[in-house]
């Protein structure tokens, strides 16, 4: 089965020989190289992630359903960072494309990724039924988090939106931090909007430090090429008392204000 991605399509759902959605008529075989496979995700207002297929390869495809200007410059940020950083627990970004859907004058900005196996930390301790991690395994968490971190930090940007359901742990152990939409880079500019409140604004209920909640989210050091930031490692510290305590009201010790 195909499936056509234009949200006003009332049956996306398409036999895989064909080229032309059977009820909108929009393209099924997108940018000459994806076909739509399955919805992984249609949460939230601001778009959808589907699952492709490349060839024999499986990717991952998200789709921007909102148009505002800041949501489509924070999409694309996030496809420009995903094609810069390096390692093996940050996804790979494959493609960045827009996509007209049949007679709609409003373009789907799509990204196509590497697809990530496995469960986000907030679905493992879940099914974990909340047990406290081994002291070994945290600190191994710890260290892959790191190390991630590092690469990130390096390119002079910050995650901003460190939490349990944007890691994902593979079957092979190794973790990968997802969701790069919020990501900034360390600029003059940014440092210099953030005391009237100029940035966007990112919050996770209990793991979002308070300067960033006060626009004041800053670098711990400048030297060299690593920047390091209060914002990364508050989630990172939250983040892993609550996987080694199995402690699950966080939320209520750290109330958004």
């Amino acid at each position: 089965m195909t499936l056509c991605i234009n949200p006003d399509c009332r049956h996306p759902e398409n036999p895989d020989n064909i080229l032309f959605c059977q009820t909108c008529g929009s393209e099924l075989l997108l940018v000459t190289e994806y076909r739509v496979t399955r919805l992984l995700s249609g949460k939230g207002g601001f778009g959808r992630t589907y699952e492709v297929s490349q060839g024999n390869t499986t990717k991952v495809l998200k789709v921007l359903i909102n148009n505002q200007p800041k949501a489509i410059d924070l999409f694309q940020q996030e496809a420009r960072v995903l094609r810069q950083l390096n390692h093996p627990g940050i996804p790979k970004g494959d493609r960045y494309f827009t996509f007209l859907p049949r007679n709609s004058q409003q373009p789907l900005h799509c990204l196509v990724m590497e697809k990530i196996e496995g469960l986000d930390l907030e679905e493992y301790q879940k099914q974990r039924q909340y047990h406290p991690l081994d002291q070994q395994s945290a600190l191994k968490w710890l260290l892959q988090l790191a190390k991630i971190l590092e690469v990130v930090h390096q390119q002079r940007f910050f995650h901003r939106d460190i939490k349990p359901s944007n890691i994902i742990l593979k079957p092979d152990g190794q973790l990968v931090l997802i969701d790069f939409g919020t990501v900034r880079e360390i600029t003059a500019t940014y440092l210099g909007k953030q005391p009237s409140g100029q940035v966007t604004k990112i919050a996770s209920a209990g793991y979002t430090p308070p300067e960033q909640l006060n626009y004041q989210a800053v670098p711990q050091s400048d030297s060299s090429r690593a920047v390091g930031t209060t914002t990364s490692a508050f989630g990172l510290s939250v983040l892993l008392h609550d996987i080694n305590s199995g402690y699950i009201g966080i939320i209520q010790r750290f109330p958004l204000q």
